[in-house]
């Protein structure tokens, strides 16, 4: 039986990415972020309609929106 796309994709990720996670344990609807982890490094969330293709080109274009998620956090707390 030919392996399924979905499946080495996840290994893929699980592989390149250094997690800390078994493959089979990816749901194949789970929002990425929470699969490389970081909602839960960074203790920011995403609202459904910033998942924008953009911001997940570089990893500079991640870092600057992880901090402007900080940055919206803080001035929202203070």
């Amino acid at each position: 039986m030919p392996e399924r796309i979905e499946d080495r994709l996840k290994q893929m990720m699980v592989e390149r990415l250094f997690l800390k996670v078994k493959p089979e344990s990816i749901a194949e609807d789970a929002p990425l972020m929470k699969t490389v982890g970081l909602e839960e490094v960074y203790g920011i969330s995403f609202d459904d309609e910033e998942f924008d293709v953009e911001i997940f080109r570089t990893v500079r274009s991640i870092a600057d929106f992880v901090r402007g998620k900080q940055a919206k956090q803080v001035k929202a707390a203070g």
